[in-house]
């Protein structure tokens, strides 16, 4: 193989560990290696991504590349880091899943090429579901004692906890399920390689000495970094909860400003795990952001790499657009260029107030607007010295004593945005 695929994951610090004789393993010649997803959602989130970069790498080295969706698993729940069973879910609910994962790790594998390492997705349900409960525990069970699944981090952990529930036998099973998975793969399809994050290496390496005592081969274990912040909050989370990679979950703008608020210490990091730059651009750009951090070049080129990968160009136009309206220089027009669903987006958490559109028919004066109206300022007086100070705008636009808010300043037909100063929003919400 013409790419060290392990020298490119050490450089970018995404290797956590590997079974010895991985490297000289893979430069041999193309090798197929999996990774599971969980499908409890129709939607990936970007605690998915360093697993999806891992596999878009591996596709880049030349390999073929399975993504395997847990339809089966997914329906037994993995203890792995987990104090609490997950829910269980029907089977078309997990098929409507699938079909929404397959459609996002598309933005990164090619599934679609005639070339030998095309990528590939399966789902475990698929050979699990026809799998008889007495025929799993006679060709699988067998081979694995009690000992060697107790002494796994992910069973002690969970039995040794002040968890009342403990761990039920449907959990404890699940590394014998997912090692079946890599047992399976290796037979049907020549699948020799199992990555995922640390969590996952007592997983993996069951799969690998189900292969070794059943299959009579050998198969590779390969983990990636579980990935932290450096401030210690928990990578992958914002105050809405999870930031997903569908749209319709998290916007793009909010995906955007995720990425952009990333801090100097962690830009540095992510910008070598979540994005396909070289060496050689990054180190570039780590010198460049060092000079000047206050330009923040490292989080702008990161959220800019990372936000065309997961939605579009057009999608990130329009986040540094309404990234600009808030934080740079607008005008107007560029507020009513704004669709409603990221013009709430801009403005979440600012100070609403509702107007009825009689008031906005009729011509609502801006000190009104301003104080009695919205309580936005505290008196007409306060409205008034703020407006001869010339810190009040109405749409981003400077305006004067007597100035009348009408219908033709509705953004959305809705909504207007007032401003003291450079950071001071209020919304009004026409009724």
């Amino acid at each position: 193989m013409a790419v060290n695929f392990i020298e490119e994951l050490k450089w970018r610090g995404m290797l956590h560990d590997a079974m010895p004789g991985t490297e000289e393993y893979l430069m041999e010649q193309m090798r197929a290696a999996y990774i599971g997803f969980d499908p409890t959602a129709d939607s990936l989130h970007i605690g998915n991504l360093v697993p999806i970069m891992l596999l878009a790498h591996y596709q880049r080295a030349g390999h073929k590349p399975y993504a395997l969706v847990g339809g089966a698993t997914g329906m037994i729940g993995d203890p792995s880091g987990k104090s609490a069973e997950r829910n269980l879910l029907d089977e078309k609910t997990l098929r409507h899943n699938q079909e929404a994962i397959k459609k996002q790790l598309a933005q990164f594998l090619d599934f679609e090429n005639n070339a030998t390492n095309a990528a590939v997705l399966v789902n475990n349900y698929d050979w699990m579901k026809d799998f008889s409960f007495l025929d799993f525990i006679r060709d699988v069970g067998k081979h694995i004692t009690v000992n060697y699944m107790m002494a796994k981090d992910s069973v002690k952990n969970r039995i040794s906890s002040d968890s009342t529930d403990g761990m039920s036998f449907t959990e404890f099973t699940y590394q014998l399920v997912q090692g079946y998975d890599f047992l399976h793969l290796y037979r049907d399809h020549n699948c020799t390689l199992q990555m995922g994050g640390s969590d996952q290496w007592g997983n993996i390496t069951t799969g690998t000495e189900l292969i070794r005592r059943i299959g009579g081969g050998k198969g590779y274990a390969l983990t990636c970094p579980l990935i932290t912040k450096s401030d210690g909050s928990k990578f992958g989370k914002s105050e809405g909860g999870n930031v997903w990679l569908d749209a319709q979950r998290t916007s793009p703008y909010k995906f955007y400003q995720y990425w952009l608020n990333t801090s100097d210490e962690d830009a540095e990091k992510y910008i070598k795990i979540f994005t396909f730059l070289t060496q050689e651009e990054i180190d570039v750009l780590i010198t460049t952001h060092n000079e000047a951090p206050h330009t923040r070049v490292l989080q702008k080129k990161l959220a800019d790499e990372i936000t065309i990968m997961v939605h579009s160009q057009e999608d990130l136009d329009n986040a540094i657009k309404a990234s600009n309206i808030l934080f740079g220089k607008s005008t107007s027009q560029d507020l009513k260029t704004l669709d409603k669903a990221t013009f709430l987006d801009i403005f979440d958490g600012v100070p609403q107030a509702e107007v009825s559109r009689d008031l906005i028919d009729a011509g609502l004066d801006v000190i009104g607007a301003l104080a009695e109206q919205t309580a936005f300022l505290k008196s007409n007086g306060e409205a008034r010295r703020a407006i001869k100070e010339n810190s009040i705008s109405v749409n981003k636009e400077k305006v004067r004593e007597g100035y009348t808010i009408t219908a033709q300043d509705l953004i959305n037909d809705m909504f207007i945005v007032l401003q003291r100063g450079k950071r001071n929003y209020f919304i009004i919400q026409v009724v």
